[in-house]
């Protein structure tokens, strides 16, 4: 029973600093996150959060993975209420308007503000961002292959189109984090550009 209790203990203290962890790095980097802050800034120990832990780069990829898990819930499975194609596209949009000007994170998308600064620095930080930004690419690709198979939109080159759509996907979390809330518009515009029926 004790060890129970001290597993749930431990189960809730991580997710508190996990919590605290993906705006810390949304907000300054994934590369400034120390023990020694989220200690401070969730209330537990230095040595307590060392021991969820281990390392600072264990901690890194938990926060990734972390992020990952909020932006899916926040934004992918929300969408799969629609059926594919560009219904479910046009609901992975909106929820990642959502998403972005809510914001979910502190400092805007974690992955965004944090992709830069490890693509050159090969490890398992690196390849946890990169293998969230391939999938969410990849998701937003399905749903155009769907959308040309199911005769909804003209044939294009879906790896492409979902490649400029994440683009403007980025150029938009970067506005919006600069106070420009007019690119939720441009954002729409420029998704909708690519969901022409077929004449």
């Amino acid at each position: 029973m004790t060890s129970d209790k001290r597993l749930l203990r431990g189960a809730r203290s991580r997710q508190i600093v996990l919590r605290q962890a993906v705006d810390t790095a949304s907000l300054d980097g994934l590369d400034r996150l120390s023990f020694g802050k989220l200690a401070i800034d969730t209330g537990l120990s230095k040595a307590g959060v060392q021991t969820l832990f281990k390392t600072k780069e264990i901690l890194q990829v938990a926060a990734v993975d972390h992020a990952r898990e909020m932006f899916i819930d926040a934004v992918i499975r929300p969408a799969r209420t629609q059926p594919h194609g560009t219904a479910r596209l046009r609901a992975l949009i909106e929820h990642w308007i959502v998403y972005a000007t809510t914001p979910l994170f502190a400092g805007g998308c974690l992955r965004m503000a944090n992709i830069a600064d490890f693509d050159s620095h090969p490890g398992p930080v690196r390849d946890a961002l990169v293998r969230d930004q391939n999938d969410w690419v990849a998701t937003i690709s399905a749903e155009l292959r769907h959308a040309i198979t199911a005769a909804e939109i003209t044939d294009l080159d879906t790896d492409l189109a979902a490649f400029q759509i994440d683009a403007i996907l980025g150029a938009a979390n970067i506005a919006l984090r600069l106070g420009n809330t007019d690119v939720v518009d441009k954002v729409r515009r420029v998704v909708e550009s690519f969901l022409v029926a077929p004449s």
